[in-house]
């Protein structure tokens, strides 16, 4: 549970509950949770709908989700750490850690930092983002969401057997760049990633709900796809997703110890344990990383590069996207605002100007990521 000291307001409350019960009665949720830190004060806390449809199983606020791409930000800052000890360097080739990862771009291999790994910025892809034929699914790429018992060396081979989508730093495209980063980090330090997560950053924020393994099967959030009412996932389901192949689940992959930590997806965590790694990141970044490394992961670190999942007027920091300019797509986020979310039915915010961070975790996907729940809870949490 979150050491934040609480100090609940009504105001924030009164905003934000008929968000959450007009779409628990619209079934478009199943349950969630949602904090709201203000000044360093946990503000609002709410645990809404049920963990569980089918045996009634009421949400709680410790609650534990797969965290999807909410475990992004999390290896980010691990692996961060390890650059500020001088482990790892930002510039460095991937090929210094793992020297057999050569994919190449139009017949040519080419040399990927881990920086251009870090933003998302080295040339590969995500399977969802493809079509049906796209390299990645002809191929069987996991995007860390499935193929339970996949292996690093083997999924880092099929990667490379794929090839580059572009020159690396040409561009901006959501990716398993953080699979591979991952596989650097075990590399650089003979350590699991697992092992490099858990002393780097969960241990030092008292994260105890956070891994790459459930650490209580019994608070586990049974997951669902949009409905309404929501749908159970079972052993695997596909998503649609933009006309593409759509996203592919498999929840129980966790359970299986010999599938590869995937450093982009293959985590689980609760929302009080989210909500104190952010305000760890948003006051400095203390015990994990330096002020200016935690100052560095709020600002956009890729330039003029567009973000296709965004819109225009957003750029990516170091973990998640910044909101630069609300104006191209009539954003009611504060510009500066630090954001991302995670395919189980996530999301969080942080606005470094008003001291805010806003955690959504839900068990609905991808309702709780990218619908109207998220974007209403999100703005009203940030006004």
């Amino acid at each position: 549970m979150t050491t934040i000291p609480e100090q609940l307001d009504a105001t924030v409350a009164n905003a934000l509950d008929p968000i959450l019960d007009a779409a628990l009665a619209d079934g478009r949720l199943a349950g969630g949770v949602a904090l709201v830190a203000k000044g360093g004060k946990l503000v609002y806390a709410r645990a809404a709908g049920l963990a569980d449809i089918e045996h009634k199983r009421p949400m709680a606020r410790d609650a534990i989700f797969l965290a999807a791409s909410l475990t992004k930000p999390i290896v980010t800052a691990a692996f961060l750490s390890l650059v500020e000890d001088g482990v790892m360097g930002m510039d460095d080739p991937i090929t210094k850690y793992l020297p057999t990862f050569t994919p190449e771009f139009e017949g040519k291999k080419a040399q990927i930092t881990l920086r251009q790994m870090l933003t998302h910025t080295s040339g590969l892809s995500y399977g969802f983002l493809q079509p049906a034929d796209g390299p990645y699914l002809r191929l069987g790429v996991s995007d860390g969401l499935n193929e339970p018992g996949r292996s690093f060396a083997d999924n880092l081979a099929l990667i490379v057997e794929a090839g580059l989508f572009f020159p690396p730093g040409a561009a901006w495209l959501y990716s398993v760049s953080m699979d591979v980063l991952g596989a650097a980090m075990e590399a650089a330090t003979g350590k699991t990633l697992p092992q490099v997560v858990n002393e780097r950053v969960a241990t030092k924020l008292g994260m105890d709900d956070s891994g790459f393994a459930i650490t209580d099967r019994a608070r586990l959030a049974t997951h669902y796809a949009d409905g309404p009412p929501p749908v159970p996932m079972g052993d695997d389901f596909v998503f649609p997703f933009a006309d593409l192949s759509g996203i592919r689940f498999t929840p129980g992959r966790i359970f299986d110890q010999t599938s590869f930590p995937s450093g982009g997806g293959g985590m689980a965590c609760s929302a009080p344990d989210l909500l104190t790694f952010l305000e760890a990141i948003r006051t400095g970044g203390a015990p994990i990383v330096k002020a200016e490394t935690a100052k560095a992961m709020m600002t956009n670190q890729t330039g003029s590069h567009a973000l296709p999942l965004n819109g225009p007027g957003w750029g990516f920091g170091f973990g998640g996207a910044v909101l630069l300019d609300p104006t191209p797509t009539a954003s009611r986020l504060p510009v500066g605002t630090w954001t991302w979310g995670g395919v189980y039915g996530h999301s969080w915010a942080v606005d470094p100007a008003t001291e805010t961070s806003f955690v959504l975790m839900t068990n609905t996907t991808v309702e709780g990521m990218a619908g109207a729940l998220s974007v209403d809870l999100m703005a009203a949490a940030l006004a």
